[in-house]
Parts: structure tokens; C-alpha cells; sequence
């Protein structure tokens, strides 16, 4: 019980020092990419027009600033870096994360255009077992590594992990080539990507991390100092 009057004070705290700023989403916001300023480096993210609710959700708690010094505070190498959790703002060496957010989930948002490809963004959630419908954490996302796999490799990935499901012809080739997380496709929500500072994410994603109760946490703080929007750039 304590950890969770824990949990809602420092949400509380996170709401009150951003609630007066502007949340209200302009036409113009959704042709911006997001800037991640964080201590291992710059990430620039671009949102996807096919995910609506994902979209403007993200960028409205970038608005009001609900990601600035907020952790990555879940690193597997060869996975994925994730952060979103307000609670990991104020958090104390060796504290397990991973519980905090909003308040309020996303609706999922399924693409079949939209895949697990190396630095794909995509939402956090719950287990199926609580979250049938794979419901979205109103705050908590993840850039993906991965890796890069071989034919033989997704072959067993459709078989083993998507229910026989086949991962389509031209996704394949990018899993062959840049890699990423495959087994995750249709199961959680891929809503954009990013489109500079992909070594910054290898590069968060070699940290040493712990082995304890706050298990994947980095053992070196890796921070986001601030997100923010900025103008898009052609890729």
C-alpha cells in the first residue's frame, strides 16, 4: 500500500508543475517532430498520422513537459530502451520502476504498415491477462533496438511467437538488414520512429543495468533532460 500512496503523490506532483501549460493540440503540432535532449545524447522522433490517438496523446505530455527528467528506467540490450514512468523523476538508487503514468490508457492502434523495425516507437502496457484488448500506458513508450535476424530466424519467430502469422515480404528484408523486435508486431502499438539518433539508442542501450529488485534499471542514471517539438526536417 505504501508504495502505491508513493506512486500517486509523485504522479500528483508531475500534474500540478505541468497543468498550466498549454496541452491544446494545434493542427501545426502534428507536422513537428519531438526532440529528445537527453544525458546520452539527442533523439528526434516523428510521430505517425496513422496512429491518431497515439499521436496527439504523445504530443500533448510533450506540451506540458511531463517527459522532462523523466528516466529510461528499462534497458535490455539487443531489445529496447523505455521510459515514461513520472515516478522515475525523483527516484532513488536501486528503486524498482515501471508502475507509474497518467492515470488513463490508449485504446490500441494496430497498423500492419507499422512494424518493429530498429527504432520503431511504440506504447508499453500491461499483460494480456489484466489488459485483454492490449490497452496502451497513457505515458510509458519504448524505442526498439533489436536485432538482425536471418530467414531461418523469422521463420520461427511466425511460428513460435506471431501464431503462424506471416511477417509480410518487404518487412522481412528490413528485419534482415537493420533488425528489430519482430515478436512484438500486432501485439503492442507502433505510433512512429525515429529519424536521427539511432547511436544514440545503441548507445543507451549498452548500459549496464541491474540484476536486483530494479532489475533492467541503468545503474547510471540515463535521463531525459527535456522533450520538446520542433520544425520537421525531410529525412
Amino acid at each position: 500500500m505504501k508504495y502505491w500512496i508513493v506512486s500517486l503523490l509523485s504522479s500528483l506532483i508531475v500534474f500540478c508543475a505541468t497543468a498550466q501549460k498549454d496541452s491544446t493540440i494545434k493542427k501545426k503540432d502534428r507536422k513537428r517532430d519531438v526532440l529528445m535532449q537527453t544525458t546520452m545524447g539527442d533523439i528526434v522522433i516523428r510521430l505517425s498520422d496513422s496512429t491518431p490517438l497515439h499521436r496527439d496523446n504523445f504530443l500533448k505530455l510533450v506540451k506540458v513537459g511531463y517527459y522532462d527528467s523523466v528516466l529510461f528506467h528499462r534497458v535490455i540490450k539487443d531489445f529496447m530502451i523505455q521510459g515514461g514512468d513520472p515516478n522515475s523523476i525523483r527516484a532513488t538508487a536501486g528503486q524498482p520502476l515501471g508502475n507509474g503514468g497518467p492515470g488513463y490508457t490508449v485504446p490500441a492502434e494496430f497498423r500492419k504498415t507499422l512494424f518493429h523495425k530498429k527504432g520503431s516507437l511504440a506504447a508499453a502496457r500491461t499483460s494480456d491477462n489484466v489488459n485483454p484488448t492490449k490497452a496502451s500506458s497513457g505515458s510509458q513508450f519504448y524505442i526498439t533496438q533489436g536485432k538482425v535476424f536471418t530467414d531461418a530466424g523469422l521463420d520461427s519467430v511466425e511460428t513460435f511467437r506471431l501464431s503462424g502469422r506471416k511477417i509480410l515480404a518487404q518487412q522481412r528484408e528490413i528485419y534482415k538488414t537493420i533488425g528489430g523486435t519482430p515478436q512484438l508486431d500486432q501485439g503492442y502499438t507502433v505510433y512512429g520512429e525515429v529519424v536521427k539518433g539511432l547511436e544514440v539508442v545503441d548507445k543507451i542501450a549498452a548500459v549496464q543495468t541491474s540484476r536486483a529488485q530494479d532489475r533492467d534499471r541503468p545503474l547510471q542514471d540515463v535521463r531525459i533532460i527535456k522533450a520538446k517539438l520542433i520544425k520537421r526536417k525531410r529525412k
